[in-house]
């Protein structure tokens, strides 16, 4: 079941959920989700001399740079560019409640998809929300940290978790505070 605004307000007074900083109901609480905003940090690719991306290569993680932008500072996505960015706020979910990332549709109407796939929090994550941008417009978009980037979700599961994300022994991404790149290749070994 998919919580309203105020099952969501009392998930967090009970810490099922709990979000940091503390959101402004005011500005980000909408009927069955909270906005979240967009944070400082972003990976983009980097020029490269490869021709492709080998999934079971440790030289991955060299195709990447990290931009990371003040409060309120613009981030400029180009057309057909791919970057990674997280949230400002760190979300941490209950063995009871997942959590599932829209995109906006004011910034869709722009041509910015805000998630490529990853849009599930499975039942005890904590971190910040990385999400895949990518922008399918013909012209350059620019964002600025702390504006409102996405939407969650929240749903009570039928029973808590046996085996929630922190307890998982591949949970490669559990209480990421930036923008963390692809970790395919441990799942490649």
């Amino acid at each position: 079941m998919i919580l309203s605004d105020t099952d969501i307000r009392r998930y967090m007074d009970e810490g099922k959920i709990k979000i940091d900083p503390a959101p402004d109901f005011a500005a980000q609480l909408g009927p069955c989700s909270l906005d979240l905003r967009l944070g400082n940090n972003f990976k983009m690719f980097r020029p490269s001399n490869y021709s492709f991306i080998d999934v079971k290569s440790t030289l991955n993680g060299d195709l990447m740079q990290e931009v990371i932008v003040g409060d309120d500072a613009p981030f400029i996505i180009q057309p057909r560019e791919f970057v990674i960015a997280v949230t400002k706020e760190t979300i941490t979910l209950t063995p009871d409640i997942m959590g599932r990332l829209d995109g906006r549709s004011s910034l869709g109407r722009l041509g910015l998809v805000v998630h490529s796939t990853a849009a599930r929090f499975d039942p005890g994550w904590t971190g910040k929300a990385v999400m895949e941008f990518g922008n399918l417009g013909t012209r350059p978009i620019i964002l600025y940290a702390g504006m409102r980037i996405c939407a969650m979700t929240f749903e009570t599961l039928s029973s808590p978790s046996g085996v929630p994300y922190l307890q998982q022994k591949d949970h490669k991404y559990a209480g990421q505070s930036g923008a963390v790149a692809s970790k395919i290749t441990e799942e490649t070994k």
